[in-house]
């Protein structure tokens, strides 16, 4: 797609390589709360969720107090940077040469912050949509919406990088190109993305921007 105006990636799982953490942190938590989950109703349920729906859907309710704990729990375990790799980087400073890079993602912006700043790339992101600047979350399209109009391209503009089969709906309902990452879900979960790769390093953004 090398006529893409914008390349934009959702967070968890894609950008930063945690869903194992996330998924560790929210069974701890959960178990703590007395309704323990395991990792594989995790991905089947709540993966690329916000962390309203994930409370909502496995407790009926969402408690803030609840949700910053999480994300308490998260930063402790994530906050180094750590969970970007040098091929992720790599890719991302690339596609930061060539067009506008983005994060839109269900997560909160202080889950977010801390990584991309440990792990150097903010300047190499223009901007970020996070679950604090939408009222809908992911499958709802309103977050790739809003990145779209705030980086001022047309969302079938946007090549998208997504790991859920939550966020692949959200970035097609808004008309967006999407390439699924299989590691979270699987390819049969992804299946509806554009095209599927098992991993996001710079010979792929090389071929998905300069061909």
């Amino acid at each position: 797609m090398a006529d893409a105006q914008a390349v934009v990636f959702d967070f968890n799982g894609t950008l930063s390589d945690d869903e194992p953490l996330l998924a560790r942190v929210y069974q701890e938590q959960f178990a703590e709360l007395g309704r323990p989950i395991t990792e594989a109703e995790y991905y089947e349920h709540l993966a690329g969720h916000t962390d309203e729906e994930m409370f909502t859907r496995w407790f009926g309710h969402a408690d803030p107090a609840l949700i910053e704990d999480r994300i308490a729990r998260y930063n402790r375990l994530a906050a180094d940077g750590s969970t970007v790799d040098d091929e992720m980087r790599a890719a991302l400073r690339f596609a930061a040469a060539r067009a506008p890079v983005a994060i839109v993602s269900a997560a909160a912006r202080s889950e977010i912050d801390p990584v991309v700043t440990a792990s150097g790339i903010g300047d190499a992101i223009a901007l970020i949509v996070s679950q604090d600047d939408v009222t809908n979350g992911k499958p709802n399209p309103e977050c790739y919406l809003t990145a779209a109009r705030l980086l001022g391209v047309e969302p079938a503009q946007m090549l998208v990088f997504e790991d859920t089969d939550v966020g692949v709906a959200a970035a097609k309902a808004a008309g967006a190109r999407v390439v699924g990452l299989t590691r979270t879900l699987g390819a049969e979960r992804m299946a509806a993305a554009d095209e599927l790769v098992e991993r996001i390093d710079l010979p792929l953004m090389e071929r998905l921007l300069c061909s």
